[in-house]
């Protein structure tokens, strides 16, 4: 295997439809990727976790396990980008919820050109955000304990331990809840757009589905708010975004 075989990025394909495999399959490797596929979660997740893919796209509905419960399987065990494919715009809830950790999803039927977008802009944000963790622990190494934190009135993040606290209570939140507060939390009560969050946050370099923002938001909220109804921590501006309440 020459070199630039071993540096190109793997995608794992998980469908039960093998005409949607074999047309994702061809258009990925015209794009540079190796690719893995599996057609049942069963095998999706012997796969994943035996040749650790760069990045897994993600059928929710596929026979022997689904596809929801694929990802909580791989998440458990692999930090890398799942982006789901949906057959239902609603499901949309479930796909990014708190105990799956999904980075992103799309829907049936979508646009070959995007969906290759979603995937290079989800396997270029998992490479800056390793890259980042590792400079922060070299750094962290050289400076011995001293802290790197973000405090805006109750919440307090470490970015050397990706860790988040609020009123002294460490919150569990997946790496992309915890990227949305930073983001946030480094200009308190600045609002920031869902468009600029999709692209600084997500990656994304066109305008991808807001949707995804507000349910990571709510999530987030469900985390951080004594009351999600009336949020103290990430505030809407209605109409225009979300921003951190600086005191």
């Amino acid at each position: 295997m020459n070199e630039n075989e071993e540096n190109k990025k793997v995608v794992l394909i998980v469908d039960d439809e093998q005409t949607i495999v074999d047309m994702l399959r061809y258009n990925l490797e015209k794009e540079g990727y190796k690719t893995l596929e599996a057609n049942d979660g069963e095998k999706a997740v012997e796969i994943a976790l035996n040749q650790k893919p760069n990045l897994v796209l993600l059928d929710i509905m596929l026979p022997k396990m689904d596809g929801l419960a694929v990802c909580k399987r791989i998440r458990q065990t692999l930090n890398i980008p799942i982006l789901m494919i949906s057959a239902k715009d609603e499901e949309i809830d479930k796909i990014l919820g708190l105990e799956l950790g999904a980075d992103d999803y799309i829907t049936k039927p979508f646009s070959v050109r995007e969906l290759i977008a979603r995937v290079k802009a989800n396997l270029r944000k998992a490479e800056i955000t390793a890259k980042a963790e590792k400079d922060q622990k070299e750094e962290g190494k050289q400076e011995g304990t001293k802290a790197n934190t973000i405090v805006v009135g109750d919440l307090s993040l470490d970015l050397n331990r990706f860790e988040v606290k609020v009123r002294g209570e460490i919150i569990d939140l997946t790496l992309r809840e915890f990227e949305v507060l930073k983001y946030l939390a480094n200009q308190p009560g600045q609002v920031v757009t869902r468009e600029v969050l999709l692209e600084k946050v997500w990656g994304y370099e066109y305008y991808g589905d807001i949707r995804t923002v507000d349910v990571t938001v709510r999530r987030i909220r469900e985390k951080i708010e004594k009351d999600t109804s009336n949020p103290k921590i990430l505030i809407t501006k209605r109409g225009v975004g979300y921003y951190i309440a600086s005191k």
